[in-house]
């Protein structure tokens, strides 16, 4: 029997739709390429659309409000879900939390409780927003918490939400509908803001918990003692709070496909967060075959014997982190260990964490 999933896919409306956006693409590709009997729609707000959104395997469904005002309502009711809908999946804390038909299953995603464990990191507005919406998750008893981050089911239950409740799933690094720009294409950028040759690269927000102060610090050490380093590009758009970007190179916000090119053509990919909640970049520059230095507090990488891991609070420590990773080889059977540690980490094997986790 057919059943329709209905996924909420307003993160992609927003100016910055960052991880979740991801997250939200990669569920709909998974979902598209099982042989279920499923009618896969999106639920977003009124007004215009994406062309990401446009271009998604599923069958949108606008509700009747804009985005801003979209969020709020879906605190108390599950505006614009169809009622035919078997599966009723929050892509985020934005919900909705409820609605299709009558033993519907409902859902949601939790990548993580930043906003409590660097409070720093967000606005007032931003906290009171995430706590609220916690709340009514640990209240929701007929709510399934579907969580993307090893530990995360630990500390909810911690906080009253039954075991029974919580579902772990995977998130995918493979995403069949982007291919990288080509490497010409990568150098042509690069030299336009100075960078010839080997750079290290960073991938994300650039916000205080990201500890790119310590990055840069620690980078600059490594490169007087190894010049094959290259200087650190940053790449991604600004976040919350002020972040010193010193003698870094900033390109900010890039293409899809430019980011593919720049994983696939640094020497290093670093990302040393002082807090994570689960941490794409370094599984991203993984599956695109590239040495990866990754703090010990990104949740993405743990047990990855592929990834040099540092502590993030000492500047010594990544200093040494990066040349280590320098010194990684390159040859061909060591980019394909780098594929092989993220292999499992496909948009399919998500869906079917998805699948299992409403059953």
């Amino acid at each position: 029997m057919r059943r329709t999933i209905t996924i909420s896919v307003d993160q992609l409306y927003r100016r910055q739709p960052g991880g979740i956006g991801t997250y939200v693409r990669g569920l709909a590709q998974g979902l598209a390429s099982l042989d279920e009997p499923i009618d896969l729609v999106g639920l977003g707000p009124r007004g215009d659309v994406p062309a990401e959104v446009t271009s998604l395997p599923l069958r949108l469904r606008p509700a009747p409000l804009p985005l801003n005002v979209l969020t709020r309502v879906w605190l108390l009711l599950a505006l614009g879900v169809p009622r035919d809908s078997a599966v009723v999946h929050a892509t985020s804390m934005a919900g909705p939390f409820g609605g299709g038909a009558t033993n519907a299953i409902h859902s949601v995603a939790l990548h993580d409780l930043m906003w409590r464990d660097e409070p720093a990191a967000s606005t007032r507005a931003g906290i009171k927003f995430h706590e609220e919406r916690l709340q009514l998750i640990i209240r929701r008893e007929d709510l399934r918490v579907l969580t993307t981050s090893p530990g995360l089911g630990e500390r909810l239950t911690s906080l009253g939400v039954a075991d029974s409740r919580i579902r772990m799933v995977r998130l995918g690094v493979d995403d069949a509908t982007q291919g990288a720009s080509q490497p010409e294409t990568v150098r042509e950028l690069l030299e336009a803001h100075g960078v010839n040759g080997p750079f290290t690269l960073y991938a994300g927000t650039r916000e205080p918990r990201k500890n790119l102060e310590r990055l840069i610090e620690a980078h600059r050490t490594a490169r007087a003692r190894n010049a094959e380093l290259g200087p650190l590009v940053l790449v991604g758009p600004p976040g919350w709070g002020d972040v010193g970007t010193s003698d870094a190179v900033v390109l900010g916000m890039v293409e899809r496909a430019t980011l593919l090119g720049l994983y696939r053509d640094a020497t290093v990919l670093a990302y040393v967060p002082r807090a994570e909640g689960w941490g794409l970049p370094p599984v991203e520059a993984l599956h695109a075959g590239t040495r990866v230095v990754a703090s010990s507090t990104t949740p993405s990488v743990l047990g990855n014997d592929t990834v040099v891991r540092v502590d993030p609070l000492d500047v010594a420590s990544i200093a040494r982190g990066l040349l280590d990773a320098l010194g990684q080889e390159t040859d061909q059977k060591a980019i394909e260990a780098r594929r092989a540690s993220v292999a499992a980490l496909t948009w399919r094997n998500a869906a079917l964490d998805h699948l299992a986790g409403w059953q």
